[in-house]
């Protein structure tokens, strides 16, 4: 009790803090000097007893201890099938060199390596100059034909005519008959190589089959391209697919269209599902394995050809188990365990092994049975026999 009067010496006060401060210094000197101390007064253990009382009195006034907030989901009975897991190789769905369909001198190409471009994108432009003259040759070649056509065409008529009236031989007739059709077919040549030529003009202008990413250029500005000569390679990432080795024993257990879970070596933070959607029969002589591959959606873009995958893959048949979100396993060390919420709002710790997985939950094996609580959120921070504030959270079940 700070300020309370413990006794009158003279005419001044003594507080319980004055003979505190009293007391220490009396102990230091004593220390300093090397004096044992033998005995302390009885007003010196007084002071003391009431500063102990005084400083015990705020924690003795404290409320019960606060409860954590967590978040917790029912652990579920779930029809399991047992997994593989093997690495894979990240491979374009689509890898395409794109080549050019006529022949010409390179004169622009915005096509430069690791650009992203659209369905119908350009990707290079060719110089259009000879085809044009050519075009324009062509036009007025079909203008004068058609106008002879017309000509024909009405002599033509005037010959059926007179050959009715008998004023014409047969043979004049044939002759008009043949001019128009000479001409007739002429007409039909140049449209289509008038049309040809267009199409070539059209086609000087390369766009991009898909879309997906310039790996490679194959060409430059100013480079003479035959027809069929490459200009970049081109690789569709909107969606990969990720080549698995299976051992021959495992072979016959994967199943086309299963879905698989795939994590990434360069990003850890992914876990993406993905579906078998080939099954390869032909094994590699050495290693004795089958390829199998995997389809994965990229809608971020950040997955590249080449990157290191882990696929998990169902194989055998399938069976019971107990399953928990995946966020409720504490991994430190070696060892996985659970936070269960239990009937007093405090939290158990119950060490548990993993199993197969099946999107966002997986099997636990040990203490936990269906429909015990297990923490999902906040476990990071709990111990056991933590009180805790908990609520319920729901997981998708695949």
């Amino acid at each position: 009790m700070r300020g309370a009067m413990i006794e009158r010496h003279g005419s001044h006060k003594i507080t319980a803090a004055h003979l505190a401060r009293k007391a220490v210094v009396y102990l230091c000197r004593s220390s300093r000097k090397r004096v044992r101390v033998r005995m302390v007064s009885a007003r010196w253990r007084l002071c003391l007893a009431t500063v102990t009382v005084a400083a015990a009195a705020p924690l003795c006034a404290q409320g019960p201890p606060l409860k954590v907030p967590v978040r917790y989901t029912p652990a579920r009975d779930h029809s399991l099938r047992q997994t593989l897991s093997l690495p894979g190789t990240v491979e374009a769905q689509t890898a395409s060199v794109v080549a050019s369909p006529v022949a010409g001198l390179v004169e622009q190409f915005p096509g430069q390596e690791g650009t992203r471009v659209g369905e119908g994108q350009v990707l290079a432009k060719l110089r259009t100059t000879p085809l044009e003259l050519r075009l324009a040759a062509q036009r007025g070649a079909l203008q004068e034909a058609e106008a002879r056509l017309r000509q024909a065409e009405s002599n033509l008529a005037q010959a059926k005519e007179l050959f009715a009236a008998q004023v014409l031989s047969s043979q004049r007739l044939d002759e008009s008959q043949s001019e128009f059709n000479a001409w007739e077919g002429r007409t039909e040549s140049l449209r289509a190589e008038i049309a040809r030529t267009e199409d070539d003009v059209d086609r000087s202008t390369i766009r991009a089959p898909f879309a997906g990413v310039v790996a490679r250029e194959r060409t430059e500005v100013g480079q003479w391209i035959d027809v069929g000569g490459p200009v970049v390679e081109l690789l569709a990432m909107g969606a990969v697919e990720i080549r698995v080795e299976v051992p021959e024993r495992y072979f016959s257990q994967v199943r086309n269209g299963s879905t698989t879970t795939v994590t990434l070596e360069a990003l850890p933070e992914l876990e993406l599902t993905g579906r078998v959607i080939s099954l390869i029969p032909r094994a590699d002589p050495e290693a004795r394995t089958f390829p199998v591959k995997v389809r994965v959606g990229n809608p971020p873009a950040q997955i590249a050809a080449g990157m290191l995958a882990k696929v998990t893959l169902p194989a055998g048949d399938s069976y019971r188990a107990t399953v928990v979100p995946k966020d409720a396993v504490v991994t430190r060390g070696p060892a996985s365990f659970l936070f269960r919420v239990n009937g007093q709002s405090t939290v158990d710790e119950v060490p548990v092994e993993t199993g197969s997985s099946s999107g966002s939950w997986i099997e636990v094996r040990g203490g936990i049975h269906p429909g015990d609580k297990v923490v999902t959120r906040g476990n990071e921070r709990l111990m056991p026999g933590t009180a805790v504030d908990a609520t319920p959270i729901e997981y998708r079940m695949p």
